[in-house]
């Protein structure tokens, strides 16, 4: 069991995407990706759901996030979600957004659900045409039934492992499941990452509800995230709500709304570690923890100007304790603090206190830099704000991977 101030939840052993009541998904190879692997995933509810979702900030929005969106404004409700990996079907014009209607069609009718029921997505490589035979060979495979695994591997591109988690948290009585599914490894920046993260409940609650909650949520979340800088023209993610666990209908107003706020943060918050511990090249996950900084927003402008560093990125790599990229990547985020107040510490080492050197034993804090898990601590001394991002390290093999991505 997991407690928090707010709310008593459980993370479920091997949790995924189909954990809440009336969810299904799976996988198949269609001939996107080499070596057979898998490269179509779908997920399906029982019943039409509530739904959500978030989007790149990218000027250039690919063909996917486009219809699903229309989707999801007609109603505020989906069903199923089918998304190939492979290609990003961006930048590609009429055709792409033809493409991408034509796969939301054949999608709902292999189903037999309302076409504004289904939404689509993509990822992989921008700038060329999904090859529609295979896209449409594959969604024709597709019958109702599969594994929560194979949904979580086909989505993937450069990834080295799943993301998958699920939580219960009894509200009204009842058990509440919220369970989720993301890719993401490379080209991973706030303000959404390339990555996709799907998300599914049997909680009650209203679309727009639910629209509230996620970009919230978002905001401390799939937002605090980076790996390499860049934002992608495919980042999404989607929340469907079912409403099969029968509780009396979530909003702010509810006697335990904090509860599910609760629950629904850890799963986005964990899908979004997850990505950046998997970032193209990664040895370590690095997270930078902001407090007493003048406000929220304030500690969330330095969190992720730190981690995004590629200089602080590549001294964790080296497990090289040099605070002075630290404060430098503070210094540039564009929040107010006071430099003569900052402190910072690597791991529960003090390395700067209020603005000047701390006496620090160098081999301590690098044995520090050399465990999976880096923790940078800011302490500014300034109000009650505080944020945490996180990223990863900046290795040799980032740069192999991405000069070869195409070949």
């Amino acid at each position: 069991m997991i407690k928090t101030e707010q709310a008593i939840y459980t993370v479920i052993e091997n949790g995924n995407i189909t954990s809440p009541n009336g969810f299904q998904a799976g996988g198949v190879a269609i001939g996107l990706r080499k070596h057979n692997k898998l490269d179509m995933g779908w997920v399906y509810s029982e019943v039409p759901a509530a739904a959500a979702g978030v989007y790149t900030l990218n000027s250039f929005r690919a063909a996917p996030l486009l219809v699903t969106e229309e989707s999801i404004q007609q109603e505020g409700k989906l069903q199923a979600i089918v998304v190939n990996s492979a290609n990003a079907n961006a930048c590609t014009g009429e055709e792409g957004l033809a493409n991408a209607y034509a796969m939301r069609k054949a999608f709902s009718d292999q189903l037999g659900i309302q076409v504004q029921h289904a939404a689509v997505a993509s990822t992989g490589l921008i700038g060329v045409q999904l090859p529609m035979d295979k896209i449409m060979s594959g969604i024709h495979s597709i019958s109702g039934e599969g594994k929560a695994e194979d949904f979580a591997q086909a989505i993937l591109t450069t990834d080295t492992c799943t993301k998958q988690i699920a939580v219960s948290v009894e509200i009204d009585g009842v058990p509440i499941t919220i369970g989720g599914a993301a890719k993401g490894s490379g080209m991973i920046h706030p303000n959404m990452a390339t990555m996709l993260a799907f998300v599914t409940t049997d909680a009650v609650i209203s679309a727009g509800v639910l629209e509230n909650q996620l970009r919230k949520t978002t905001d401390k979340s799939y937002n605090m995230i980076t790996v390499d800088g860049d934002t992608s023209t495919n980042d999404m993610v989607l929340v469907l709500a079912n409403g099969k666990a029968g509780n009396k209908e979530l909003n702010p107003s509810h006697p335990e709304w904090d509860k599910f706020c609760a629950a629904f943060q850890y799963v986005s918050q964990e899908l979004a570690k997850k990505i950046a511990r998997d970032g193209e090249g990664a040895t370590k996950l690095v997270e930078v923890r902001v407090k007493q900084a003048q406000s929220s927003e304030e500690a969330r402008k330095i969190g992720k100007s730190v981690v995004a560093s590629s200089l602080v990125k590549a001294a964790v790599y080296g497990s090289d304790p040099n605070w002075g990229r630290i404060i430098t990547a503070a210094g540039y985020s564009g929040a107010a603090f006071s430099p003569e107040k900052i402190s910072v510490w690597l791991g529960d080492v003090l390395v700067v206190q209020e603005g000047t050197p701390a006496l620090f034993d160098e081999t301590e804090a690098s044995e520090h830099l050399k465990q999976d898990n880096v923790v940078i601590t800011i302490d500014l001394q300034e109000g009650t704000g505080e944020a945490t991002a996180w990223g990863c390290d900046l290795s040799y093999d980032y740069v192999k991977i991405n000069v070869s991505y195409r070949t």
